[in-house]
């Protein structure tokens, strides 16, 4: 990230050296993207607008891994940014250069993507992973366009349950 307020924390331990196996799945399970290999080395949290308005939320978080670790299965539908011959965007974006969001046609999630700046790694969402242990971020971006709340979830009353 270039001029971008950049956050980062601690790299990897011993144990995410060891290989490993991660699935991440759409919601209805058709679209899938296997990873086995390592932890990766770059997991971002990432405020920047298009992640805002990609994901519906504050933020997004993603991990990339190398091409050759990753296997797809599944029928996908493709999303390129910026869009070809449209106007371009008036905010900064962690994606700018170039990429492609793969949605499951089916349920809509977003699984995986490619970036114009990294074309030998796939980028992975890793809520898609819905794996608790996933280890976390170690980067952060586009601090300007966080909500100010964002980071203070541990804040928030968590009585249980489902209150969404």
């Amino acid at each position: 990230m270039t001029s971008s307020t950049t956050t980062q924390a601690a790299t990897q331990t011993p144990e995410a050296s060891a290989i490993k196996t991660r699935k991440a799945s759409c919601n209805c399970g058709q679209l899938t993207a296997t990873c086995t290999g390592p932890d990766p080395e770059r997991r971002s949290l990432c405020f920047c607008k298009n992640c805002q308005m990609r994901t519906g939320s504050a933020f997004s978080i993603q991990t990339r891994f190398p091409r050759s670790q990753v296997t797809v299965e599944g029928k996908s539908k493709a999303w390129k940014f910026p869009i070809e011959g449209a106007q371009p965007v008036t905010y900064r974006s962690c994606d700018s250069e170039g990429v492609t969001y793969y949605f499951c046609p089916e349920c809509g999630s977003n699984v995986y993507y490619d970036i114009a700046v990294a074309p030998d790694f796939v980028g992975i969402k890793v809520g898609a992973f819905t794996d608790p242990t996933f280890p976390p971020p170690i980067i952060s971006g586009f601090e300007e366009y966080r909500f100010p709340w964002a980071m203070n979830i541990e804040a928030l009353p968590m009585p249980g349950g489902h209150h969404a």
